[in-house]
């Protein structure tokens, strides 16, 4: 796991940060005063058990999900609550679903260049060529003219990760990106992040992949109940949990 690296271009402080923001779906208060910073170059993942706020966390970042209160910057910038300056921002937060959100009329060479020559103005050229370097990039440079439903779920993941890398994020967001694929086809999408870690891909991951947590994160983040309850790096949140939600959580995990 290489060390985190600053990009070219960006502030000096860190790409992502939520300063006390709060979350309520009716009289359920989801995201209870998350403050979180994460370093240029970080990989943080999010574990915690159903219902503790994780994926709701990882929407709000692009806002996805409204925040009733508190403050969200990207990199410095404050992020916008509607109209074209979200839009705009938003550029900057790639995001990786658990269901693949690919156009299903469009082939996988159309799904990657959409974005940057609609948002970024890219010439088609321009798109294509960067399209292919992506689809190479992730393994399915091959299967470029086909439609999404021709590939399996592990290949179309790896095309939504290659859409969102075009865009040039400053950050990527992954809400449980393995939850809907066949074990089989789990790993190769897992390689596929590992492989952006070690690039240095400032990424926030929300997964129950453990071994991804262990091989790739410099940070785990473990909420419960709205709220996060310790952060530490990999090896001591696994082998020395402090809280007893961890505690709990991980036993359940060994146990299973």
């Amino acid at each position: 796991m290489k060390e985190t690296q600053t990009n070219e271009g960006g502030s000096a402080g860190p790409v992502v940060r939520m300063n006390k923001v709060n979350k309520h779906y009716g009289s359920l208060h989801v995201l209870q005063d998350i403050e979180l910073e994460v370093a240029r170059g970080e990989v943080v993942v999010v574990l915690g058990p159903s219902g503790s706020g994780k994926s709701t966390l990882c929407r709000a970042i692009n806002r996805l999900e409204t925040i009733d209160d508190g403050d969200i910057y990207i990199d410095g910038a404050l992020l916008p609550e509607e109209g074209k300056p979200l839009a705009q921002l938003r550029a900057d937060v790639g995001m990786v679903f658990q269901s693949f959100n690919l156009f299903a009329h469009k082939s996988i060479l159309e799904n990657v260049t959409l974005g940057p020559i609609k948002v970024k103005g890219m010439k088609k050229a321009a798109a294509e060529e960067l399209a292919m370097k992506l689809l190479t990039r992730v393994g399915v440079a091959n299967q470029k003219d086909k439609l999404p439903a021709q590939l399996s779920g592990g290949q179309q993941q790896r095309v939504a990760i290659a859409r969102a890398l075009a865009m040039k994020p400053k950050v990527m967001l992954f809400d449980e990106p393995t939850s809907a694929l066949d074990p089989e086809m789990i790993q190769e999408v897992l390689d596929t992040m590992v492989e952006l870690a070690q690039e240095g891909m400032t990424m926030i991951v929300v997964t129950h992949e453990m071994g991804f947590a262990r091989k790739a994160a410099h940070r785990v983040v473990f909420m419960a109940d709205g709220q996060i309850v310790e952060q530490a790096k990999p090896e001591e949140f696994f082998t020395n949990p402090q809280s007893d939600r961890a505690k709990d959580f991980l036993g359940k995990l060994i146990t299973h």
